[in-house]
């Protein structure tokens, strides 16, 4: 089984930029990564998602992880490897999308809810762990379950986190977060996005820097 680690980020948090276009991409991507921004997803579910993950790609420091979200197959997998994406997100866990992605040697991260599916990703090969709806479990039924699973195992919170509930999963254990709707939205520009990655970075060192 290949297992790539998870890297060690400065700030984990994976910018989710679900709706983006390929036009957009660069400037929002790169208001991202000038505020602190270390990893990206773009879902497969966004217009034209693959040319928008090769366009950040070639810009994107060394470093910084681009790739995708919402990868169901391993034909999505082998794409996104051509594009040059080394991130791999998913909703569910299915072991062998899961382990063509440790393969082409992704971080990977895929979705889960219970401590079931999460030992099947860490069986499959999976560097961390999407709760998610985190909004759902909340830290304390997060931390529940990580109490069951390998230490070195990153754990995410995704779907339903802010910058506001930071202070809370940091008190579980939880470091890592995927953000979407409170940092884009389809139609803002770089600036809109700009201002509130500035203020997820800014509430991240806040808690995280202590």
């Amino acid at each position: 089984m290949n297992r790539v680690a998870w890297p060690a980020l400065k700030r984990s948090m994976v910018a989710i930029l679900r709706g983006v276009k390929p036009g957009e991409i660069t400037g929002i991507g790169a208001a991202l990564i000038e505020e602190g921004f270390e990893a990206v997803e773009i879902p497969l579910n966004s217009p034209d998602p693959f040319a928008s993950i090769e366009a950040l790609a070639e810009i994107a420091p060394q470093g910084v992880l681009v790739g995708a979200g919402t990868v169901l197959s391993e034909q999505d997998v082998d794409r996104l490897s051509n594009t040059g994406g080394r991130l791999f997100i998913s909703p569910n866990v299915n072991p062998p999308v899961i382990a063509r992605a440790a393969k082409h040697g992704m971080v990977t991260m895929p979705g889960v809810f219970t401590a079931s599916e999460a030992l099947a990703a860490i069986a499959a090969g999976a560097s961390g762990l999407k709760f998610f709806p985190a909004s759902v479990l909340g830290p304390s039924g997060i931390k529940a379950i990580c109490a069951v699973l390998p230490p070195e195992i990153e754990v995410g919170a995704v779907g339903g986190v802010s910058d506001k509930d930071f202070a809370a999963y940091a008190a579980a254990g939880i470091r890592s977060f995927g953000m979407g709707s409170s940092l884009y939205a389809p139609g803002m520009t770089a600036d809109d996005v700009r201002a509130r990655a500035k203020a997820a970075v800014a509430a991240y060192d806040a808690v995280y820097s202590r």
